[in-house]
């Protein structure tokens, strides 16, 4: 009687820590989707940036929803939809000089994030905050400093850019 009594409790405990394992490995391989999307958001972000700072419309155009929408210092406190606005600018700085730097092997400009804070909202949806420091390089190299949120959504499979806001301080 006392076998079978330890027998059982031995049988249930060991079904329980089995049970326990597969919760485990489910979380384990949730957590590794989770940190490989949230990796891939600072990426992405990362390379919004950089074609940002090179003047490649296309890949910011690819990078960006059609309907995407903006609060940002150059929008004037107004929110802003569509990619006309950010065209404008694509199409009015001169990025020559990125340019000559590129050819050479130089970044003319250097977006760093910092302190990037990825929430991952479901399978098709993602926001990031962080700090982005701009190195403006050139004769009398600056830095510029904004606080930034973007919100990434998966449309057809890719991270597309919804709507992002940017504070300068």
């Amino acid at each position: 009687m006392i076998f079978s009594k330890n027998f059982t409790r031995n049988l249930s405990y060991q079904r329980s820590y089995q049970r326990r394992l597969q919760r485990i490995s489910v979380l384990s391989r949730r957590d590794i989707v989770m940190a490989n999307t949230e990796a891939d958001i600072i990426a992405i972000t990362q390379r919004l940036l950089n074609s940002i700072s090179i003047g490649d419309y296309d890949t910011y155009k690819t990078l960006c929803a059609p309907d995407l929408t903006c609060f940002e210092p150059e929008s004037a406190g107004h929110q802003v939809e569509g990619l006309d606005f950010h065209k404008y600018y694509f199409d009015h700085i001169d990025y020559s000089a990125a340019a000559l730097a590129r050819s050479q092997g130089q970044p003319l400009n250097l977006n760093t994030i910092v302190a990037p804070k990825v929430r991952i909202l479901g399978s098709d949806a993602a926001v990031i905050s962080y700090v982005r420091l701009t190195q403006k390089g050139g004769p009398n190299p600056v830095t510029a400093k904004a606080e930034e949120t973007r919100i990434w959504e998966k449309r057809s499979g890719s991270w597309v850019l919804v709507h992002f806001h940017k504070s300068v301080s």
